[in-house]
């Protein structure tokens, strides 16, 4: 079907994953025109709606990161010039976007998040006052590929988490530290196709292990019982549909020890490079390659909107 349409591959952007946004981008337009879609790629700057409409695209497969593309305002936009578009729709970004109301929507559904607080610029964040101890995590509430995000461990390391984390937000999250095995669960046309754990060499799942290769060893199938390998599938879907996500996602775990299933945060618009784990997951849990992963996407963009 969409053969017929000119698709715009909206990428790079103005958000802190940039450089990660382009590499997606020029996957995905590659992955695009050697299908046959007539696609072009196109670097989204402020002046994206006179862009869509001089070059006359009629889809949107969206390949942005991070704010002002996985937070709802292209999405709202796209709307607004009825375009069909790759993904979740305007309210299920906004909110997976915003760790905070994130959390609010999970907590409401009976799904486990780890407890923590908020904290917005100028308040004092005393670790007498936080209802759990060290170590604990600090982020910024709007951020995605974990920037800004730091595990305080002693007293003297907080000031500085801070100060990082208000690097990139106005508001912040100091959540309690979960020790637990990082597991991804990977969400295509709303059903989940498999989890893989990652093993960073770093402390943590952090930028450089995402996105360096040979920083993060990738285990597919996870490994976790049978029955909790069931039980993080189901957990992950339903963070997916918590927040009403829509087409495919990446929902990000922490299984425990003891079997509980933390979630952290879900991706609407996960990474499409060499590197990235929906890819990974599709190929290794539904035996799609990039291609017809990337062709099974753009085509769910045809029921994203109805057009008057």
């Amino acid at each position: 079907m969409m053969k017929s349409k000119k698709i715009g591959v909206l990428f790079g952007g103005l958000s802190a994953e940039r450089e990660i946004s382009l590499k997606s981008g020029a996957a995905v337009h590659n992955a695009l025109v050697t299908q046959g879609y007539n696609a072009v790629a196109i670097d989204v700057g402020r002046d994206l709606a006179e862009v869509l409409k001089r070059e006359g695209i009629e889809v949107a497969f969206i390949a942005l990161h991070g704010r002002y593309g996985e937070d709802g305002c292209v999405q709202g936009l796209l709307e607004l010039l009825q375009i069909p578009y790759t993904g979740s729709g305007v309210l299920a970004s906004a909110l997976a976007m915003h760790k905070l109301y994130s959390k609010q929507a999970f907590a409401a559904s009976g799904i486990l998040t780890a407890p923590y607080c908020c904290y917005r610029r100028g308040e004092s964040v005393i670790l007498a006052d936080l209802p759990f101890g060290l170590p604990l995590v600090a982020k910024p509430v709007q951020e995605g590929s974990s920037v800004g995000v730091s595990i305080v461990k002693e007293e003297s390391q907080l000031a500085q988490a801070l100060e990082l984390a208000f690097q990139h937000d106005d508001e912040i999250l100091i959540e309690q530290y979960i020790k637990g095995q990082e597991v991804q669960v990977g969400i295509l046309d709303d059903k989940p196709v498999g989890a893989i754990e990652i093993v960073p060499k770093n402390e943590f799942y952090d930028f450089e292990a995402k996105y360096t290769d040979g920083m993060a060893e990738h285990i597919f199938p996870a490994q976790l019982e049978p029955v909790l390998y069931e039980k993080a599938l189901h957990v992950g879907l339903a963070a997916h549909l918590a927040l009403g996500c829509k087409g495919y996602s990446r929902v990000d775990l922490l299984v425990t020890s003891t079997g509980d299933c933390y979630v952290l945060e879900v991706n609407t618009l996960p990474g499409m490079t060499a590197l990235s784990l929906l890819p990974e997951i599709a190929a290794k849990g539904a035996g799609l390659p990039f291609e017809a992963l990337v062709s099974r996407i753009i085509e769910s963009a045809a029921v994203s909107i109805k057009v008057n």
